[in-house]
């Protein structure tokens, strides 16, 4: 597992390498990024934002822009449960991510680092299609309570988009998803037998579970300063204040980035595509 300290970022080579295997997927998302000038360009903070559906699919867009647009590479704190799975955890450790402890977290601070956060963890990855966009934050106070008690400012995002690509088709709390739970545990021993491990069933394009083309949208807004609750990072009431803001905050982003998404004309690749063939008949000379 990365060691909060012991990290370096990914050699030149291999960030050429890994953007350019990303290609393929901005082509097929076209994502739009706005606010990324509320993201610090030095300093310590917590970005903490939505997860949308499996977790992993807008993550990487989302560390290669700010580290694009802004110059820093962002750590993520992640569910041990990543380093379970052989390869995979490999990929965890070259991308920075560490299991999300708070010792971890203020060691990563403590370095001037920025973390982003998904207080929603893997509840909101494995969530259910009524609760498409909703944040699962109850009873979750750690990321307030350590941005309080380091001083560090918190920016708030959110991501959409994902959870258009797949139609549900088990919830991961299904009956007949049982076998791939046991499996679970007797991979993952104690965690394996969570309820937010298990990733739903889902269908993409036709019956297949290749993601439907959805652009994705993002918006990291204003940061919160946390310096009104300076030295009440023991006070529960008050930290739990600090959540709510972030939470207001977060929500009024994804209820902004689903309008622009309803909205926008250039939403799928086959309206794109339309528009730019719209736009090149408009430009031939008339007779």
């Amino acid at each position: 597992m990365a060691s909060p300290a012991g990290w370096a970022p990914p050699p030149d080579g291999l960030v050429r390498a890994a953007s350019l295997a990303l290609e393929p997927w901005r082509a097929w998302t076209s994502p739009v990024f706005h606010g990324l000038h509320h993201v610090p360009s030095g300093g310590p903070a917590l970005l903490v934002g939505n997860h949308t559906v499996y977790g992993v699919l807008d993550a990487p867009l989302i560390f290669f822009e700010i580290h694009r647009r802004r110059g820093v590479w962002v750590r993520s704190l992640a569910d041990h449960a990543h380093w379970r799975v052989p390869g995979w955890r490999t990929i965890m450790d070259v991308g920075g991510a560490v299991d999300g402890t708070p010792e971890n977290a203020r060691a990563l601070l403590r370095d001037g680092l920025q973390i982003v956060v998904f207080p929603g963890g893997a509840r909101e990855a494995t969530r259910a299609r009524e609760d498409r966009y909703r944040l699962q934050w109850d009873g979750r106070l750690g990321f307030a309570r350590l941005a309080v008690e380091t001083g560090c400012p918190i920016v708030p995002f959110g991501s959409v988009g994902v959870e258009e690509m797949f139609t549900p088709v088990l919830d991961s709390r299904s009956a007949l998803l049982a076998p791939a739970r046991a499996l679970g545990r007797a991979v993952l021993g104690e965690r394996g037998a969570r309820d937010d491990v298990l990733m739903p069933v889902s269908r993409g394009i036709g019956p297949t579970p290749v993601p439907r083309p959805e652009r994705l949208y993002f918006r990291f807004g204003p940061p919160i300063d946390t310096s009104p609750w300076a030295g009440l990072a023991d006070d529960d009431r008050a930290v739990a204040e600090v959540r709510d803001l972030t939470r207001k905050a977060v929500s009024g982003i994804i209820d902004g980035l689903r309008a622009e998404q309803a909205a926008d004309p250039g939403r799928t690749p086959l309206r794109r595509a339309a528009r730019r063939t719209a736009a090149a008949v408009r430009r031939l000379p008339r007779r």
